[in-house]
């Protein structure tokens, strides 16, 4: 059995306790100790020196795309060879797990078997990236793609089960269907619904029919009540809300996750000059409007209990890979969480997202040892899991992707204070 203790830590749980100060053991995969630590299980353990550092669960973006190739423009996505693209979504996976996070969400594919292929690469230990669930490449109806090259064709119910099938048998975990518009295709609008319920309903009938969840690109108002109709289990963007939708979001809540994507409408808007499409541009074709609008529709989904998780569409030139925390920035300061509430969206709820709510998300005994060690206190600043260097070990499955050069680790027998911090030491001691 293989060891690793984290002595003295700052461990913050993801229950909402506050974070408090002591020991957590990881033997093989999983957490087996957590705040004290008998010091005779904790013989012959690894030791890492916490000083103090903070102990969390790893982070989940909910909105992946491993295959967004950090294009200037749309069509960029799908103009990159299959080899290519492989190798790229692969280093994708790399910078996600080198971010801290241990599980990720495939919300849609540039080519038909890169998520697949990724997904089962990283399972299979041939390369470093996060817990994945895999996508395929979106479906949208004919005149409703947002990117040609990288979509999947499908009108009327029979059409929508053929091609639901047909993904999955090319081992997707989800389905994502393409139901609205997006400004920056010049030609989609946000607003425009491009699915018939009937559509949907077939798509999400099919898809649960083999245990598969849906995914929907959901901007406009109707598409967002269209999907809570039929029972699609995850919302992207629902940057257009309405009452009626906001009502039907909150009857729901029990089963349906949000995740808007924030980052894109706030970096699209600020942030792409640079990449040929300056604010001027974004505001005139109403990006501007859609985040106000956006923004006060999270808040109050927030302030209703529904859950609202962070990441999306990270892979373009003004959203590169490996700045996904941005999201989490962007839901303290926008979106009126706490900080805590914003790491336990990334973190416990990612648990939930991914299926396995009682083994991801937390620190907690029992629990998978998917953890991150982060120099500083993200409850007093988020921004500190933005800063690469500030994390100083990452761990997935009870094994290190990363130990930087401040992690002081050691053999438990090697040290005069002995596996355990003298708060546990005491503890133990001190029991009959």
């Amino acid at each position: 059995m293989s060891k690793v203790l984290f002595r003295n830590v700052s461990i913050l749980d993801s229950t909402g306790a506050l974070p408090y100060p002591g020991d957590v053991l990881v033997e093989d995969d999983r957490i087996a100790a957590v705040g004290t630590v008998d010091a005779t299980r904790a013989d012959g353990a690894q030791v890492v020196e916490g000083r103090g550092r903070t102990l969390m669960s790893g982070l989940c973006d909910a909105h992946t795309h491993f295959s967004w190739n950090n294009s200037a423009d749309l069509d960029g996505l799908g103009l990159m060879p299959v080899e290519e693209h492989l190798l790229f979504s692969m280093e994708s996976a790399k910078k996600y797990i080198d971010s801290g996070y241990t599980m990720c969400l495939g919300a849609a594919s540039a080519k038909e078997r890169l998520d697949v292929v990724c997904r089962d690469a990283i399972a299979a230990g041939r390369i470093p990236g996060p817990r994945y669930l895999a996508n395929g490449p979106e479906i949208a109806v004919t005149g409703g793609a947002l990117i040609k090259s990288i979509t999947k064709f499908a009108d009327g119910p029979e059409g929508m089960r053929k091609a639901v099938r047909e993904l999955i048998d090319l081992g997707v975990d989800q389905i994502k269907l393409s139901m609205t518009g997006e400004e920056i295709t010049g030609t989609q609008r946000a607003e425009d619904t491009y699915f018939s319920d009937e559509e949907v309903a077939a798509a999400v009938a099919e898809a649960h029919r083999r245990g598969k969840r849906v995914c929907a690109h959901a901007r406009s108002a109707e598409s967002v009540k269209m999907c809570l109709r039929n029972k699609v289990d995850i919302i992207y963007h629902a940057s257009f809300t309405d009452a009626e939708g906001m009502d039907m979001l909150e009857a729901n809540k029990d089963w349906v996750f949000v995740a808007p994507g924030i980052n894109w409408l706030v970096a699209t808007l600020y942030e792409a000059e640079a990449f040929g499409f300056p604010q001027e541009a974004a505001e005139a074709v109403g990006y501007k409007k859609e985040l106000e609008v956006a923004t006060e529709g999270l808040r109050e989904m927030h302030r209703r209990g529904i859950k609202l998780l962070p990441g999306g569409d990270y892979g373009f030139a003004w959203t590169p890979h490996g700045t996904y925390a941005r999201d989490l920035e962007h839901f303290v300061e926008r979106l009126g969480f706490t900080p805590m509430e914003a790491i336990i969206s990334a973190t416990a709820w990612g648990g939930e997202i991914m299926l396995q709510p009682d083994e991801l998300g937390k620190v907690q005994p029992g629990y998978l040892a998917d953890l991150i060690l982060v120099d500083g206190d993200p409850l007093e600043d988020i921004t500190v899991l933005q800063d690469h260097d500030r994390l100083h070990a990452i761990m997935k499955d009870g094994r290190f992707h990363k130990e930087d050069a401040p992690l002081v680790t050691h053999s438990g027998l090697d040290d005069p204070a002995g596996p355990v911090s003298p708060a546990t030491r005491e503890y133990v001691e001190a029991r009959p």
